[in-house]
């Protein structure tokens, strides 16, 4: 009983925190000038009815009723630890992706260091003491992480943008590349006004030979009773942008003209991510949300089905499920995801890969499909 009350907390704290529309008065330029911003808020391209007070409580009831199955491992998740030696040995002219745990990952990008959505705290939660906890440590520590050119991030909501690691990494990290809005939380934080670029969606800047551009996703913010949508969210498409210098390509024959990423950040299934496929696509390898869907919210987080269309629509070749596996934020077994992304590929002739967390992914490479989850809960 004890634990359904903590749950319960935590869940009201959480979703009324980032549905409750009551918005501040701090409106940048910007922001305001943005298509996606009016009324004191951010929007989507179409509208829906998203989770509100009045769903409330049909939701907690469920927490409380509901018989759920398989909420967390029983066993150790297999994990590879990252070391410095294993980061220097990589290769600098591809494309190399690490999955720390649910969304976050680190990534390695002509020789530079960049974090995706880095979440090193032991709970993705306004609280150190109850939320979701963290089925497995991260395969690095941030103080062993090299230094780190850019941190890239996909909206504000706590399994996503972790102030706790924002904090420990500001001394290590050259910029953070954020969506409008949430560069005032990382100044609030601390953050050095020099460190954060703020993106609207299809804006786009390059950095050390990469070219990140910032596209729209079906989704929603907010991380307390006050800020609901007043931050944008998104997601990322990541080019070697060297490719497009023909000096370079002259000079150095091993570029690889078809390095690109997709990061989907979180998102309903939308037209857009079609849209998306044909403005910034193809690419060798997406990173698709996969997991923490349920019927209650079915505009804001994609089934695997809607998951595996993302990945079509953007011109994927390669797909990696993340969203899951790290941390409960749903109703379905935690390794529910895995299973069912897994038989869809199959089914679809859909390169998938699997990694185990810390495992290095170049994506230009052939990569084993382990079901690292079976046997986890027997």
């Amino acid at each position: 009983m004890v634990k359904k009350t903590v749950v319960l907390l935590v869940v009201i704290g959480v979703i009324m925190g980032v549905c409750t529309a009551i918005f501040s008065e701090n409106k940048d330029e910007k922001r305001i000038n943005s298509a996606q911003y009016s009324q004191g808020k951010f929007h989507n391209s179409v509208h829906f009815d998203s989770m509100s007070l009045t769903k409330m409580p049909a939701i907690l009831a469920r927490y409380i009723t509901e018989k759920r199955v398989d909420v967390e491992p029983k066993k150790a998740i297999p994990l590879q630890k990252i070391t410095s030696e294993i980061l220097a040995a990589l290769p600098d002219d591809q494309m190399t992706v690490f999955r720390l745990g649910h969304s976050s990952f680190l990534l390695k990008a002509n020789g530079k260091y960049w974090l995706i959505d880095p979440v090193f705290s032991e709970r993705a939660s306004p609280f150190s003491f109850i939320g979701p906890k963290r089925f497995h440590q991260p395969p690095i520590t941030i103080e062993s992480l090299p230094n780190i050119e850019g941190v890239i991030i996909s909206h504000n909501h706590y399994d996503h943008l972790d102030k706790s690691a924002t904090n420990a990494l500001a001394n290590k990290v050259n910029r953070f590349l954020v969506p409008l809005g949430v560069g005032n939380e990382l100044l609030d934080w601390g953050v050095d006004q020099s460190q954060i670029l703020e993106f609207d969606w299809w804006e786009s800047t390059i950095i050390s030979g990469i070219e990140f551009t910032f596209a729209p996703t079906q989704h929603f913010s907010g991380r307390g009773l006050t800020d609901g949508n007043e931050t944008l969210w998104g997601s990322w498409a990541i080019k070697d942008s060297r490719a497009d210098d023909q000096k370079n390509r002259q000079e150095n024959s091993q570029i690889d003209d078809h390095q690109s990423i997709f990061y989907s950040g979180d998102s309903g299934y939308f037209a857009g991510f079609k849209e998306i496929g044909e403005r910034l696509g193809p690419f060798d390898l997406t990173i698709i949300e996969t997991g923490a869907y349920d019927k209650d919210w079915p505009d804001v987080h994609m089934t695997p089905e809607q998951s595996l269309q993302a990945h079509i629509d953007v011109g994927g070749k390669k797909m990696l499920p993340a969203h899951n596996g790290t941390f409960d934020l749903a109703f379905h077994a935690w390794y529910e995801p895995l299973v069912k992304i897994t038989e869809l590929a199959q089914n679809n002739n859909v390169d998938l890969i699997t990694p185990i967390v810390g495992e290095p992914v170049n994506i230009k490479t052939s990569q084993s499909n382990i079901a690292w989850w079976e046997g986890l809960n027997e």
